[in-house]
């Protein structure tokens, strides 16, 4: 993306582009879909497309961006003593809303949680549960921080390419307390 940030008509421009990408493919895989397509869908020329965006992965990892975000959150809706046998409702909610952009999610987290999306996943669940563990004062931030992102875009990818079952409900039980096991290990 070469706009600056912050810039509100290259955001306009962008979200109108993450939009139409949405919609595109809601109606097919992103492999069908054609740079072309997705312009004339957003009311766009191709150069402005161009000008915002690499390639169709790239606006699809950021049209995609959203559901990193939300998933980073959903890991952290608590407070407290955590609860094993209750996960945060954000994280039953999480697994449930992404269902409807689900084929996309899984063209971009691949098995195992690679992929342009998990590797972005990675990184902001990484980061984000190293500081929680820090601000805490937990032993061991670094380590638990990776064992944390890599064990849930593990499993969420997994789920979306179905070699995990389960409902979104009892997914999000079944990480939820597989996390909680990474925190209270004791590992010195």
């Amino acid at each position: 993306m070469s706009s600056p940030a912050g810039d509100p008509r290259a955001e306009r421009t962008r979200a109108r582009l993450r939009e139409a990408l949405l919609a595109e493919c809601a109606e097919r895989p992103l492999e069908g879909v054609s740079v072309s397509a997705l312009v004339r869908r957003a009311g766009l020329g191709r150069a402005t497309f161009y000008l915002h965006y690499e390639d169709l992965q790239a606006l699809a990892v950021d049209a995609c961006a959203e559901v990193v975000r939300d998933a980073v959150d959903a890991l952290h809706a608590w407070r407290g003593t955590a609860d094993p046998a209750a996960p945060p409702p954000a994280l039953a909610a999480f697994f449930a809303g992404i269902t409807p952009h689900a084929a996309l999610y899984r063209t971009l987290l691949r098995p195992g949680g690679s992929g342009p999306l998990g590797e972005l996943m990675n990184r902001q669940l990484r980061e984000r549960s190293r500081t929680e563990r820090e601000l805490a004062g937990a032993p061991h931030a670094d380590l638990i921080a990776t064992a944390v992102a890599a064990t849930f875009a593990g499993l969420l990818a997994d789920w979306l390419h179905d070699l995990v079952p389960g409902t979104p409900e009892e997914i999000a039980a079944q990480v939820w307390r597989l996390l909680l096991a990474l925190h209270r290990t004791p590992l010195g």
